[in-house]
């Protein structure tokens, strides 16, 4: 994949330990970049016509999940559109034993169909106190 700096990033495909430390640290490079990019951390969702923000939260659930396959680190290379077009399908309750999901009370589930990869999900949290939107996690549901 090319970046800004024109730097290509081989991505691991397999299954193995080191291949997910690689992909999450592909992730978690790809978050940083995005954020100097990006200095208000948010962009706007149609269908919810409301802004998604990103937090450490969304970094670190995101990392480590999405880490696991290599379709879903491709996915989070497309977080602008996924953030922009995802369409929510379902909203349930945060799980309050969860140290990532204990701000929340509940969490929006969103589809949106990246070309060439498959059927992304995103999660998108409510927060408690002031109702802001704050990315969860990417992940293409497998089929």
């Amino acid at each position: 994949m090319d970046t800004q700096e024109n730097k290509i990033i081989e991505i691991p495909t397999g299954e193995s330990q080191e291949d997910f430390k690689v992909r999450k640290q592909i992730i978690w490079q790809f978050y940083q970049d995005w954020k100097k990019k990006n200095p208000s951390q948010k962009r706007y969702n149609l269908d919810l016509k409301d802004y998604i923000n990103i937090k450490f939260v969304s970094i670190d659930e995101t990392s480590h999940q999405a880490a696991k396959s290599y379709l879903s680190t491709l996915a989070v290379l497309q977080l602008d559109s996924i953030l922009t077009m995802a369409k929510k399908y379902r909203t349930v309750k945060a799980k309050p034993n969860d140290k990532n999901q204990k701000q929340f009370n509940k969490l929006l589930w969103m589809r949106y169909d990246l070309p060439g990869v498959g059927e992304v999900k995103l999660m998108v949290g409510i927060v408690r106190r002031t109702k802001d939107k704050v990315q969860y996690c990417i992940t293409v549901i497998q089929t």
